[in-house]
C-alpha cells in the first residue's frame, strides 16, 4: 500500500509538486532481462526514485529526468531509466497516487527540459518572418530602383508609347493636323528634358491638362492650344512637367503603381504586360499633378527663358493664387526668345481640326 513519510523537502525548484515529497509504494523490480522480478519499495526522494527491498535496502537510485515509461496509459505501469529498457520497475494500477506523481514529475522536468527542434522552429519561423518583410517592404522598392536605374533610354521611349497606345482607347488618336506635328517637335526641341526633345501629342478628350509618360512623352489635352492666345500657357504647362519628372521618374512612378512583378517582368523581358499598361493609363487620367513651389517653377521658367505670367493667369483667371508667379516673372521687363513664331502658333492652334 501507498505509505507517506514524514521526512519533506523541495524537489528541485519544482515546488508545484511538493505534495509528492517521498511518497512510498510497493511494486516488482527487475535489474535486467534475465533477471526475477522482487517485490519491492519505490519511494520519491530529492529528485531521484529510490528502489529499496523490503528489508530497507538500497537496489536502485534513478534520476527523475531519467525515467521513462515503457507502456503510457497501461497496467501495470512499467517504468526504466531513459535508455536502459533493461531495468524495470512496474507499479499496479491500485498504486495510483505513486503513479500519478511520477507522470506529474514527468511531465513538468519535459516542460522545463530544452527542446532544440521547437527552438529550430521558432528560429525558421523568425527567419521567414524576416524575409517576408523583406519581400514585403524593401524588396518592392529595391526591385523598382534598380529597374529604373537600368533601363535605357530606348526602352523608356518603347514603354511610354506602349502607355500611349492605351491612352488612345480613351483620348481618341492623336491631333496631327495642319501640320501641326512639325510645330510640335519644334516646341519640344525649345523645351528639351535633359536627355533630349521627348515627344509632345495633343489630343482631344480624356486628359484634364497635361499627362507625363516615360521616356520624356508628354499628352496633352487640346484646349491649352485652343483656349489661350499665346504659347507661353503651354510652354508653362510643358515646363511643369519636365520639373515634375526631376523629382518622380514617370517610369519609377509607373513601377510604384503596378507593383513588383511588373518590376520583375521589366527587368527579365525588357516588357510590361497589356494589364498593367491599362491599369495605369486609367490611373493617370484621373490623377491630379502634384503643385510645384514658387521658387522651383520660377527657377524652370527662367532655365528655359519663358515668361511666368501667362502660365500663372492660366492657373487663376484672377491670379490670387499665384501672384508670387507673376510678380517675380524673370522677363517681366524683357521679353525671351519667342516660344513660337505666330504662323507655327497659328497651326498649332488649329491642329486638332479647329
Amino acid at each position: 500500500m501507498l505509505s507517506q513519510r514524514g521526512r519533506a523537502g523541495p524537489i528541485s525548484e519544482m515546488t508545484a509538486l511538493n505534495k509528492y515529497q517521498r511518497l512510498e509504494a510497493s511494486g516488482l523490480w527487475r535489474a535486467a532481462p534475465e533477471a526475477q522480478r522482487a517485490d519491492v519499495i519505490a519511494s520519491i526522494g530529492d529528485e531521484t526514485l529510490i528502489i529499496t527491498d523490503t528489508n530497507d535496502r538500497v537496489l536502485a537510485h534513478w534520476s527523475l529526468q531519467a525515467v521513462a515509461r515503457a507502456n503510457p496509459g497501461k497496467f501495470p505501469a512499467i517504468y526504466h531509466p531513459d535508455g536502459d529498457p533493461g531495468e524495470t520497475l512496474e507499479l499496479a494500477n491500485s498504486e495510483h497516487e505513486m503513479i500519478t506523481a511520477i507522470e506529474k514529475l514527468r511531465t513538468e522536468i519535459e516542460r522545463r527540459r530544452p527542446h532544440p527542434g521547437r527552438l529550430r522552429l521558432m528560429t525558421l519561423l523568425a527567419s521567414m518572418a524576416t524575409v517576408l518583410t523583406l519581400l514585403i517592404f524593401w524588396l518592392p522598392g529595391a526591385a523598382r530602383n534598380h529597374a529604373v536605374s537600368v533601363v535605357p533610354d530606348v526602352k523608356r521611349v518603347e514603354i511610354g508609347r506602349a502607355l500611349l497606345a492605351q491612352l488612345a482607347h480613351i483620348t481618341g488618336p492623336a491631333c496631327d493636323g495642319n501640320r501641326g506635328k512639325a510645330v510640335l517637335d519644334s516646341l519640344a526641341k525649345r523645351l528639351p528634358t535633359p536627355k533630349g526633345p521627348g515627344q509632345l501629342t495633343l489630343v482631344r478628350d480624356g486628359v484634364k491638362s497635361i499627362i507625363h509618360l516615360p521616356g520624356g512623352i508628354l499628352v496633352i489635352n487640346r484646349s491649352l492650344v485652343e483656349d489661350f492666345d499665346e504659347p507661353d500657357v503651354i510652354a508653362g504647362y510643358i515646363i511643369a512637367e519636365r520639373l515634375r519628372a526631376n523629382g518622380h521618374d514617370p517610369l519609377a512612378d509607373l513601377l510604384a503603381y503596378t507593383g513588383m512583378w511588373s518590376s520583375f517582368r521589366l527587368l527579365t523581358t525588357g516588357t510590361l504586360s497589356d494589364k498593367s499598361l491599362q491599369s495605369y493609363a486609367q490611373h493617370l487620367l484621373a490623377q491630379n499633378t502634384a503643385p510645384l513651389r514658387d521658387q522651383e517653377i520660377l527657377a524652370g521658367f527662367r532655365d528655359f527663358s519663358v515668361r511666368s505670367t501667362p502660365y500663372a493667369y492660366a492657373l487663376d483667371i484672377s491670379g490670387e493664387t499665384t501672384l508670387g508667379l507673376i510678380e517675380a516673372d524673370p522677363f517681366a521687363n524683357q521679353a525671351p526668345a519667342p516660344v513660337l513664331s505666330d504662323a507655327d502658333w497659328l497651326r498649332l492652334q488649329s491642329i486638332c481640326g479647329g
